[in-house]
Order: C-alpha cells, then sequence, then structure tokens
C-alpha cells in the first residue's frame, strides 16, 4: 500500500518516538504521530512521507489512553518548550525508561536491564533558568514549535512565577525598542532570568543589539529579589541568544546558589542545569554509583562551573575538572574558593585536547566522571578513557543516543553495570542518565557488591 500525503487511516499506536509522539505501522511502514499515546486508536491526517517513514497528525481519538488527560496550558499545542504535558506524570518517567531501554537494545552488545526513571515529587515551575522572547506588541512568549515565531503566554508551567512576573514588568514598562529579528533593528532581543532557589537570588539578564546605557532603577525597586541586572551585548544574526560581551547595570554581576553542602557562583553566560532539585539528585547517585575513597584521583570532563567535582572532592584525594568555557572555569576556581576545597585543579581546555595533555603529563586518574554536552564523547577521549582501563566510570549524559553510542565504544574494556534515567526536564521528551562502568574483569566482584 502507498501511502501519500493527506490520506487518513485508522490506525492503533503501538510505541513512543523519540520525542514522545506515537507511532503506527502500517504493512511496516512507520507513521510518527503528533500527540497520539501508546495503546490509542486513531484517525489520522499524513502531513509528510518519506522513503522509510511518515509524519501524521491525530483527526480523531477512537479509543482513548487511560494515560491521557488534559493538557494544563493555554499554549501547549503550538509551544515547543513540552512535549508530553496531554499524559499522566507517571507515565511520562515510564516513556523516558522505555526509550532508554530500546537504544540499549538496539546498541549494547551486552544488553542491560535499565533502572526505573527517577521523577520529581512536584513536576512543575522547576526551571532555574528561563530566557524569554518579545513579540512586537511588548509581550513575553515562548517559540512555537521548530520556528522562530513568537507566541504570547499567560502562564509557563515549567518556568517559575516570579521569573515569567519580571519578564512581563520590563516588557509592559519598556521605554526603549524592541528587536525585530527581520528588519534587525531596535534594542531588547530577549529576557534571561536566572535563579537561585536554595538562596532565593535573582539575575536579569537583558539581552541588547547594542551596548546602550540603560535605566534599570525601577526594575530593582518593584522586585528587591534581583540581586543583579546585566546587559548581555548580542549584535550577530543568530539564533544564538547570549553574546559575549556583559555590562553590570546593577550588583555585582553574578548571583550563588547551594546545591547540596555546597555554595556554587553563577554568571549571565555560566552551564548550571536548569533543574537544581533534580540535579542534586544527579550528582548524588552519580558520586555514590563511582564508589569513591580517599586514594583516588578524579577526573571530572566537561566541568562546567564546577559542580560535581566540588561534590566529589570530600571523598577523594584529588580532583581534576576540565572545561572548553573560560568564563566557566573562572567560577569554578572561585567556587572551589567560596567552598574551602583545597584538593581540586581546574583546567580551561577543549577535553579532547586537555584531557590528553594531563595523562601525557603523567597524571593517571583511577575514576572519571563524564558529563559532555549532546554530541557526546570525541574518539580521542574514548580512546584514552579505553587504555586507561579504569576501575569505575561514570557517564552522565543529556542525550541517550549518543550515550549509547560511546558506551558501545567502550565496551571494548568496560562493563556497563547499571543505566539510570532521570527525569531533569519534566514533561519534555528529553532524559538525563547516568550509566555506571566497571573494567571488565572487575564485574563479578562489582555486581556483589
Amino acid at each position: 500500500m502507498e501511502i501519500k500525503k493527506n490520506d487518513e487511516y485508522i490506525v492503533e499506536i503501538i510505541d513512543y518516538g523519540a520525542n514522545g509522539e506515537g507511532i503506527a505501522k502500517i504493512d511496516g511502514y512507520t507513521i510518527f504521530v503528533i500527540g497520539a499515546m501508546k495503546g490509542e486508536v486513531c484517525k489520522i491526517h499524513i502531513l509528510k512521507t518519506l522513503s522509510s517513514h511518515a509524519f501524521a497528525k491525530i483527526v480523531e481519538i477512537i479509543k482513548n489512553s487511560e494515560s491521557r488527560v488534559e493538557a494544563d496550558c493555554t499554549t501547549y499545542d503550538r509551544c515547543g518548550g513540552c512535549d508530553l504535558r496531554h499524559i499522566k506524570y507517571e507515565e511520562t518517567l515510564q516513556i523516558k525508561k522505555e526509550k532508554v531501554q530500546n537504544l540499549d537494545n538496539k546498541m549494547l552488545d551486552e544488553k542491560i536491564v535499565v533502572n526505573d526513571t527517577v521523577g520529581m515529587e512536584n513536576p512543575l515551575y522547576y526551571r532555574n533558568k528561563a530566557i524569554f522572547p518579545i513579540s512586537k506588541d511588548k509581550k513575553i512568549g515562548v517559540f512555537a514549535k521548530r520556528s522562530h515565531n513568537i507566541i504570547p503566554i499567560s502562564e509557563c508551567k515549567i518556568q517559575t512565577k516570579i521569573s515569567q512576573e519580571i519578564a512581563k514588568y520590563i516588557v509592559e514598562n519598556w521605554k526603549y525598542t524592541i528587536y525585530d529579528e527581520k528588519t534587525r533593528q531596535g534594542l531588547l532581543r530577549n529576557i534571561m532570568i536566572r535563579e537561585g532557589f536554595a538562596t532565593h537570588e535573582i539575575m536579569c539578564v537583558l539581552v541588547l543589539s547594542e551596548n546602550k546605557k540603560i535605566d534599570v532603577s525601577e526594575i530593582v525597586e518593584k522586585f528587591p529579589e534581583i540581586k543583579t541586572i546585566v546587559a548581555n551585548i548580542n549584535t550577530e544574526d543568530t539564533n544564538v541568544v547570549l553574546g559575549n560581551e556583559n555590562v553590570v547595570l546593577y550588583g555585582n554581576g553574578y548571583i550563588q546558589d547551594k546545591l547540596g553542602d555546597y555554595i556554587f557562583k553563577i554568571s549571565p553566560n555560566s552551564f548550571y542545569q536548569v533543574n537544581p532539585i533534580q540535579t542534586e539528585k544527579i550528582y548524588n547517585l552519580a558520586i555514590k554509583s563511582a564508589k569513591l575513597n580517599k586514594d583516588d584521583i578524579l577526573c571530572d570532563l566537561y566541568c562546567g562551573i564546577g559542580t560535581i567535582g566540588i561534590f566529589a572532592s570530600k571523598y577523594v584525594k584529588k580532583v581534576y575538572g576540565i572545561e572548553i568555557v573560560d568564563n566557566a572555569i573562572k567560577d569554578a576556581k572561585e567556587n572551589a574558593k567560596i567552598n574551602n576545597i583545597q584538593n581540586i585543579e581546574f583546567i580551561t581546555g577543549d577535553v579532547e585536547k586537555a584531557f590528553d595533555k594531563l595523562l601525557k603529563d603523567n597524571i593517571k586518574p583511577n575514576v572519571v566522571i563524564v558529563d559532555p554536552p549532546r554530541k557526546g564523547l570525541d574518539e580521542k577521549t574514548i580512546e584514552n578513557l579505553i587504555n586507561l582501563k579504569l576501575e569505575r566510570m561514570v557517564y552522565v549524559s543529556c542525550n541517550p543516543a549518543t550515550l549509547m553510542r560511546d558506551l558501545h565504544k567502550l565496551e571494548k574494556t568496560y562493563d556497563v553495570m547499571e543505566i539510570t534515567p532521570v527525569d531533569n526536564f519534566c514533561y519534555s521528551s528529553h532524559v538525563e542518565c547516568i550509566a555506571v562502568l566497571c573494567l571488565r574483569y572487575n564485574k563479578s566482584e562489582r555486581r556483589k557488591n
């Protein structure tokens, strides 16, 4: 049977895709159905066909899933921020586990049973960083799915209430021009709000198209929670939100947050996990899984502002953290000082080269924790990890696909002992994972422990 655009069919949804969409099959041909749920029977309309698969939308749900709920957001069907608000939260955790398990089954030589997803007790208003684009009629909003069209919002369920209140106030009372992406005219491009959930400190970043003196006294008077306001200058015609130049308009240019027992300094461009409640679970689980001891030399690769390495420092002899972003390393060094950590050293550089140089300088870690960006590990780092024959290794990943790709390469030397998904991005299709590896000959002993 030939499936063509604009055809309509009645199908059963048999599985979920990588982005939480439903999957149906017609004569073995895969159809991704936006918004459909496993177990449902739907009438669908074909939107696009390719040689291997098609995309479709729901015309009518003939049989509902018991896990389907009414989305609690007025812009959900148009926004690109959440994928799964039409699904009961407990079911979203199962979907994420199955996503990781399916990749495990396809890509690893030795299959393991993926652990249950570590969920969040209250998966609402959890993001400590909000970026708001601004419409021409001075409304904060979100980008529509797969576009830069701005949808004004009344309330977002994943951004905090205070961040939305601040952004709305700034835009409504803005005395200058709003940037237009088409004409490249105007001043205010975006507003970014960063929060310390434990400290209740707030940073407001005004992304501007030029370095212009801005009066922020009314904003500070209205919101005493704001500890600093920074102008970030972005003159480029790009989708990247932040430029490289920051001008402090009020305060000291950074905020602090407490994670576990530690205080962390956060600057405008710093990488800091967006869900601090789940992040603390990730770090504690990663460190527990590494089974650290006082004789260990630990390498924290892609260390950001030093969070994992600082968490681990009290358990080991020495920590080396490597990160390519210079400002992040500056914050990491400051964070070590703030927390009086003496046994940690931070290195600025591309992990591929800096880790290789560290090993050539005869620094030999026996434990490594990696937390790379979505693209995963480079070939040189994988080669070095294989040659090191580490006793223990923990891989923290924000992309299960590149995680499994890298674990498959590491299987030459290591056994994958555990994979635990963590719901760091609630109601979206994204999932964080923690994979625990050990040197192959240690496998039976590790499982006893």
